[in-house]
């Protein structure tokens, strides 16, 4: 197999990881917008690196948010964002649940704000897997929904974004994006 080949294997292979990562987000949060999507696109390339990479900032960050919970759905302690299931959300609600340490969690959420370097390149090609999802009726966004926002992100410099106030207000989501080994269980 000549390397142009085996790239093509493994972009498709990506590209199939990829795609079934957002279609278990769907099935599990219906009501997921644009902006949401977005979000988890670039959770999946560039993990935690925009986030607050001052310790005591983020441990009272997560401290209020642990404080805070509350309800919510269902979800995997762990979800694997990236199609190599190296950055991934764990979930707050389950991850206590499961006796999980928070010390060790915001461990790993600063190493990898501070250690993890995304790429434009991987934003750009997860952006491109979902627009061939909407193009294929997998989505519930037009191609040029998609392509707009998108567009929109491209001129922002592709910064990071909240949940959308529907989702927020549906799924409380409560967890840190960090990459899978910095976390000792």
């Amino acid at each position: 197999m000549t390397s142009t080949s085996q790239n093509s294997v493994t972009l498709a292979a990506e590209e199939t990881a990829f795609r079934q990562i957002v279609l278990d987000h769907l099935f599990r949060y219906p009501g997921l917008q644009i902006q949401d999507l977005y979000k988890l696109i670039h959770q999946a390339a560039m993990a935690s690196e925009h986030a607050d990479q001052d310790i005591a900032g983020a441990r009272d960050w997560l401290e209020r948010e642990l404080n805070s919970l509350g309800e919510g759905p269902g979800e995997p302690v762990v979800d694997p964002l990236s199609p190599d299931g190296g950055i991934v959300r764990v979930n707050l609600r389950p991850y206590i649940a499961a006796g999980g340490d928070p010390s060790a969690l915001l461990a790993a959420f600063i190493r990898t704000a501070n250690e993890y370097q995304g790429t434009l390149a991987n934003l750009r090609r997860f952006w491109s897997y979902a627009e061939g999802m909407a193009a294929e009726g997998q989505l519930p966004f037009a191609p040029t929904e998609l392509g707009g926002f998108f567009s929109k992100m491209e001129a922002d410099r592709f910064p990071t974004v909240h949940h959308s106030e529907d989702y927020k207000a549906t799924y409380h989501p409560a967890y840190r994006v960090i990459v899978c080994e910095f976390l000792v269980w």
